[in-house]
């Protein structure tokens, strides 16, 4: 179920890595580095499923750590899409992070989170990372986010049908409500 979606993961990871190489100065990534981590953002369904099949495999304590940070993540969500806040500037700390600023998920971490910190187009817009050294007024290479999202939704359609296929969930419904992520 996972293989076009792990493939995908490798292409971008591969990215990544030649433009961690490229741009050293740019891009401040790093172990413990948590921007990321506080952004608000979904997953398709494909990515959800990934997501939550590796946190079944955890042990039980972690996984009862992860849980104890979902409601209030959930909560802030629901007010963000409520009309009390902004999502491309609002901050969530996602469940997945750790006291020591790791992810307890990192080999399964959605697109989202293995593309931040570079120059990214989303809906024709540029996005970086405010912690990285991009300059302002200079042209780097941008991921365009658009074909992956679009692969992750043709995989999602083909793995869950179309009325899974079509929804997003943040991490903490995926955690707190994986029954979500059933068909019925």
């Amino acid at each position: 179920m996972f293989a076009k979606l792990h493939h995908l993961y490798q292409f971008v990871d591969r990215t990544m890595a030649m433009l961690f190489e490229r741009f050293p100065a740019e891009i401040r990534c790093g172990k413990g580095c948590t921007d990321c981590c506080n952004a608000v953002f979904d997953l398709s369904y494909i990515e959800a499923a990934n997501l939550l099949a590796h946190f079944r495999n955890l042990p039980p304590a972690i996984r009862q750590e992860i849980l104890a940070g979902c409601p209030p993540a959930e909560q802030q969500w629901q007010e963000i899409f409520k009309g009390k806040g902004d999502p491309s500037t609002a901050r969530i700390r996602c469940p997945l992070l750790s006291d020591q600023g790791l992810c307890h998920c990192y080999a399964a971490r959605p697109v989202n989170c293995r593309t931040y910190g570079v120059p990214t187009v989303i809906k024709g817009a540029a996005h970086v990372c405010g912690l990285s050294d991009f300059a302002m007024g200079r042209a780097y290479p941008s991921l365009d986010l658009a074909p992956l999202q679009q692969s992750l939704y043709a995989y999602s359609l083909e793995s869950a049908g179309e009325q899974l296929g079509r929804q997003r969930w943040p991490v903490a419904v995926i955690l707190l409500h994986p029954e979500q992520l059933t068909p019925k």
